[in-house]
């Protein structure tokens, strides 16, 4: 992935020709003050929370460089920006993500809003703060962040400073979880229950990601229900390799009949896993993912997975976000995803 944005300083001075140089940015304010971008924004938009030591040292580095914010940051003040900044995290190489992506446009522009993307490199610790600071510089009303969240980092939110936020998953928390991933890990599980499994394993996905946690708190709920619990977990990262490595390693272990998968592109690893140690799916193991991926209906055998309604999730996310700049109530959640049963799924041998 990227290392994120990066950023040529701006000289703004006027020489001895009389020619105007290059007009100063809110970054150059801050450097020559000694400041943060944020603190900067604070006192041109009058906030309280600034000393007058430092107000007075923004003040003077304004005046010295000419600076006249631009019209995205006026209408950023006004309460008028029409740009919602997305900070993408996962470097698109998921099906999920990806997805969410498009549903995000399609509901911003929806709205009247239009949508910039800043990437986040995980491997660059200040990566999420250049990505913050490069959509505020574009007078991003609101933020969304997609990937790794289950809770904004301290970096990232005191970046975002007043400026809403939003966790995709996280705009509809009920108790430990988002309300639709948590509803889709139940009905995984309950339909494995419905089939007659008892002894039922989980393939997590990464820690970190609000989605993970949710669909394997819902599984575990629902089985929990029961009067169960998971007789084997192992995590991977979303990827069929990871997938592949955990299913080697639950097949090694046995003991169950079924295995719910945190997400498609894991489940088909899984597949490949079984297929090479000789298990019969879904003879000998049922196997449920998690998405419903354009492949999944031609995996061998076909998936039985959750599908999830990306569109309604995009417009749930915008929802949120601009309920928090209305000052209006945020919407409800965005549905439960819907049970899709193929040939992955059966009843246990016996």
């Amino acid at each position: 992935m990227s290392a994120g944005p990066r950023y040529i300083a701006k000289v703004t001075a006027t020489g001895d020709s009389g020619r105007a140089a290059a007009a100063a940015s809110i970054r150059d304010v801050a450097r020559l003050a000694g400041v943060s971008h944020m603190t900067v924004s604070r006192v041109l938009n009058n906030h309280p929370n600034v000393s007058e030591v430092t107000r007075a040292r923004v003040e003077q580095a304004i005046a010295e460089l000419r600076f006249r914010p631009s019209r995205t940051a006026r209408a950023l003040a006004n309460g008028a920006s029409r740009v919602i900044g997305v900070l993408e995290a996962t470097g698109g190489r998921f099906h999920g993500p990806a997805s969410t992506m498009v549903a995000l446009e399609d509901a911003a522009r929806a709205e009247g809003f239009s949508v910039m993307i800043a990437v986040i490199d995980p491997g660059d610790p200040g990566s999420e703060v250049a990505a913050v600071e490069h959509l505020l510089d574009q007078g991003a009303a609101g933020l969304i962040l997609v990937g790794p969240g289950a809770t904004a980092s301290g970096a990232l939110a005191d970046a975002a400073g007043d400026i809403p936020l939003v966790v995709m998953h996280a705009a509809q928390i009920s108790g430990a979880g988002s309300a639709d991933q948590l509803e889709g890990g139940r009905r995984a599980a309950r339909h494995l229950l419905d089939l007659g499994h008892t002894a039922i394993a989980h393939l997590a996905g990464p820690a970190g990601w609000l989605e993970a946690e949710s669909r394997a708190t819902g599984f575990v709920a629902e089985l929990a229900a029961a009067g169960l619990a998971p007789v084997a977990v192992e995590a991977g990262d979303w990827t069929p390799d990871s997938g592949f490595e955990a299913g080697r390693a639950l097949l090694a272990r046995g003991g169950f009949t079924a295995v719910f998968c945190a997400n498609d592109q894991m489940a088909l690893g899984l597949l490949h896993a079984a297929r090479e140690a000789g298990v019969e799916v879904p003879g000998d193991v049922s196997v449920i993912g998690f998405d419903d991926i354009g492949e999944a209906a031609h995996y061998a055998p076909a998936l039985t997975t959750l599908r999830q309604d990306f569109p309604a999730l995009g417009r749930s996310a915008i929802g949120a976000l601009l309920a928090q700049l209305n000052g209006t109530p945020a919407p409800g959640a965005a549905p439960p995803p819907e049970l899709v049963v193929r040939e992955s799924t059966g009843l246990p041998r016996g």
